[in-house]
């Protein structure tokens, strides 16, 4: 659940835009001016901020800075002050929303804060079996250790874990340990008093408090300096935090998932990583496998990443061409799902035609030491269905682009609609390509209800 903190009189077109976010499931907060949404921001943190412009923003913004609050401002205003508008976002605001407000708009500004949109995007059935596991893990209250390579969405599990817990209308708190130094970390995980260092001049509480009765995601928990690791083990065992410079404890009701990338077991070998903290993380381990090794999740994953950008960015919602399908599925994917979507939101951008083709789809050249064995399987591994087109290298694209519409279209029993959605091209396309594949004389599936002989050439 997005928390969202209004700086602004909830009477008018800001209040408005208030429901309309709480509608959406955001947990709403209200601050007069910018001195309380400060005080409130150091307690109790937010997400997103959604700020008048009748009040000092870049006075809120230079003290955001100061005090390293990572929050999102938005200036929001009726008939702005276009010299206002643009001192705000010199001054920091991430962008402006003129009132009255749209209501999708104010979607994609919640969507954009969470970086989530629904449940996860999967068809390939280890996502299905991962997913089992997580939505029974859920109803829990045990520590989740999510492992993976970096990219495959860790992030993304731990919000779907939260959002299917008994804590999801409690808070969502996701800090990343590689992102600080030591010294930040700790004042940004247990919080600190006023004047427990120089800087420190305010109490602000830190993740651990602000995710009181939700979920706290330790993200690249492998980075954090040991003697952290220390802190936050003691932390866990008694379930109370000492904020920097505090004089007492304070208790927390805060559920744990940490994530990382790296092989654990190893470093706790090489004494980088504390054993018994492992053990305190490692009650489950939810493993997320890379792209590579789950095929079937690139197309549906593609089509949702265009859907998002073309919105994102206003633009027509394209079909993805069979070439650009056939490129996209023999790429191995190092960056895993978040080189995908970097992928399409270029591809989004670059398309001119009525469909994304193969030259809107830039992708990084697979590194030339990259042992052969590894990139003919991450191909193999890519492959949506059936084993026509188990092997791609030294094919033309023209074929590999037949053989995957062709073995799609079977796997359908002639459904050539559902074919067509799977792949992510008009059924226009399909009908053309499976014409053009009768003029050469090959075997198309029937459609349902037609007779067997329609495989044969017509």
């Amino acid at each position: 659940m997005t928390r969202l903190l209004i700086i602004g009189s909830l009477s008018g077109e800001l209040g408005q835009a208030a429901r309309i976010a709480n509608a959406r499931g955001a947990c709403l907060a209200q601050a007069d001016g910018v001195a309380s949404g400060l005080a409130h921001l150091r307690l109790e943190g937010a997400d997103l901020v959604l700020a008048d412009l009748r009040h000092d923003l870049p006075w809120l913004l230079e003290r955001l800075a100061e005090e390293r609050i990572a929050t999102p401002v938005v200036a929001c205003g009726l008939d702005a002050d276009p010299e206002a508008v643009l001192s705000a976002i010199r001054a920091g605001a991430r962008e402006f929303l003129p009132l009255p407000p749209e209501a999708e708009l104010i979607a994609a500004m919640l969507e954009a804060v969470t970086a989530r949109e629904g449940l996860p995007v999967w068809r390939d059935p280890a996502m299905r079996a991962l997913l089992e596991r997580a939505g029974q893990l859920a109803r829990a209250e045990a520590s989740v250790l999510i492992t993976g390579e970096s990219g495959t969405g860790k992030e993304v599990l731990a919000r779907h874990i939260h959002a299917s817990s008994r804590r999801s209308r409690g808070p969502f708190v996701a800090l990343n340990c590689a992102a600080l130094p030591e010294t930040l970390l700790e004042s940004e995980l247990f919080g600190h008093e006023r004047g427990a260092f120089s800087g420190a001049v305010a109490a602000r509480k830190g993740k651990f408090e602000q995710a009181e009765r939700g979920t706290l995601l330790l993200d690249e928990i492998g980075e954090m300096d040991p003697r952290l690791q220390a802190k936050l083990l003691r932390t866990l065992q008694e379930r109370e935090v000492d904020r920097l410079g505090g004089t007492h404890p304070v208790k927390i009701d805060v559920r744990i998932l940490a994530a990382t990338h790296r092989d654990l077991p190893a470093e706790v070998r090489a004494g980088r990583f504390r054993e018994d903290l492992y053990f305190r993380l490692n009650v489950v381990q939810l493993q997320i496998p890379p792209l590579r090794e789950r095929g079937e999740d690139i197309l549906p994953l593609a089509a949702h990443f265009v859907a998002r950008y073309s919105t994102a960015n206003g633009l027509p919602e394209r079909a993805i061409s069979g070439a650009a399908i056939a490129r996209l599925m023999a790429h191995p994917w190092p960056g895993n799902v978040r080189e995908l979507e970097n992928a399409m939101h270029r591809a989004v951008l670059l398309a001119t035609g009525r469909e994304i083709g193969a030259e809107a789809i830039e992708l990084e050249a697979v590194p030339e030491e990259a042992p052969a064995a590894h990139q003919a399987t991450a191909l193999a591994a890519a492959k949506p269905v059936g084993s026509a087109i188990a092997t791609l290298v030294g094919r033309r694209m023209e074929e590999v682009e037949r053989d995957l519409i062709l073995e799609t279209l079977g796997r359908c029993l002639g459904n050539r609609t559902r074919a067509a959605e799977i792949l992510g091209i008009s059924i226009r396309t399909m009908r053309n390509k499976l014409a053009e594949y009768r003029g050469q004389g090959l075997p198309v599936p029937p459609a349902p209800g037609q007779a067997p002989d329609a495989w044969k050439v017509a």
